[in-house]
């Protein structure tokens, strides 16, 4: 496993990294989840040389109304894996902190005070904190955000605090869905040391909007859905059928005619330098050196030890990140189930 330096933070974080959205409890629509074979996936992970473990307080938690609490949260399964390893002081943890108005992503014109006031950035904090039955998060980032925020004292105090209290080593931002620019001013601030975004062959616009900001300002970049929902992960047919919440949408039976052609395309000008769509994946964001970690989805120790194989330190070449700008599709799939969100600037164009 290769590592690289997670901006200002200073930490070496290995450049794959695991995401645990289906990791544990209830993941709203996706299959239940192993939970053994989950701390089996964490551990091998440890194992292969993986050290950064990227979660959030809403993953695996229940907010439904009827709703059953799983057994654990994301969180709570992840602390459990720390205790058991032994190993606490070689993992570094990631939590995000879910906006109190319950809105992904957060919407323009709505005040900070009804996502993020100060009180309740604390109260989360320790809630998570709890879950982990940890002392302390390496980083904690804030999972909606919107610039308009930058300018509120009031997260600032908040994270000052919790950090002089020891409870957070540093911050950061999970910037909505296709909005690589929506975070400028805040990163101004100085207090945020690391955005976590969408980049993948198809979401590219970062490279333009905001990959030279964060060279320039030392800002850590955590990647993620780097496989676009699972299009590149090579098993889309267009017999495929979905019952979770989000991808019925995303890969409807008309959206499924539009990916199969642009996936067989980019199968074809792999050459040699990827043997499969998720190598290739990951092989592309790993080629930036803007990019800290990738944290693909992981709860399947077969797909841990996949992911860990591509960091060996072989970037694609100049000439096949060209053709594969060429494949850059913009498109933004999540309107379809909340229009206003267009309207809200949702699409950054």
């Amino acid at each position: 496993m290769k590592y690289r330096t997670l901006g200002k933070t200073g930490l070496k974080v290995s450049e794959v990294g695991l995401g645990t959205w289906q990791l544990a409890g209830i993941p709203w629509g996706w299959d239940p989840p192993d939970e053994n074979e989950s701390l089996r996936a964490l551990h091998r992970y440890l194992e292969l040389g993986g050290n950064f473990i990227d979660s959030a307080w809403v993953y695996g938690r229940a907010d439904e109304p009827g709703e059953k609490s799983g057994r654990h949260t994301s969180e709570s399964l992840i602390g459990e894996f720390a205790r058991e390893s032994g190993n606490r002081d070689k993992i570094i943890i990631a939590s995000k902190i879910a906006p109190k108005n319950r809105y992904w992503p957060a919407r323009r014109g709505i005040p900070i005070s009804e996502v993020y006031p100060e009180q309740y950035i604390e109260e989360m904090v320790d809630s998570s904190l709890k879950s982990f039955g940890l002392e302390t998060i390496d980083l904690m980032q804030f999972h909606v955000w919107d610039d308009g925020f930058a300018d509120d004292e009031g997260w600032k105090r908040a994270i000052l605090k919790i950090t002089k209290a020891g409870k957070v080593r540093y911050w950061g931002i999970s910037i909505n869905d296709y909005q690589p620019s929506n975070c400028i001013k805040t990163l101004d601030t100085g207090l945020i040391s690391t955005i976590q975004l969408i980049f993948n062959i198809f979401h590219q616009l970062p490279i333009d909007r905001l990959f030279p900001y964060v060279k320039e300002h030392n800002v850590g970049l955590i990647a993620r859905v780097p496989f676009d929902e699972g299009s590149l992960t090579g098993r889309l047919t267009p017999n495929s059928k979905f019952e979770d919440d989000m991808r019925p949408t995303y890969f409807n039976e008309e959206r499924l005619k539009e990916f199969i052609p642009r996936l067989e395309e980019i199968k074809k000008i792999m050459g040699g330098e990827a043997t499969s769509l998720p190598e290739l994946a990951l092989r592309f964001i790993l080629s930036f050196g803007e990019i800290s970690t990738v944290i693909p989805g992981t709860r399947k120790v077969k797909y841990a030890e996949e992911n860990a194989a591509v960091s060996d330190g072989r970037k694609l070449s100049n000439e096949l990140l060209a053709e594969l700008k060429k494949h850059a599709w913009e498109r933004n799939f999540y309107v379809d189930k909340d229009p206003s969100l267009e309207k809200d600037g949702y699409i950054e164009k």
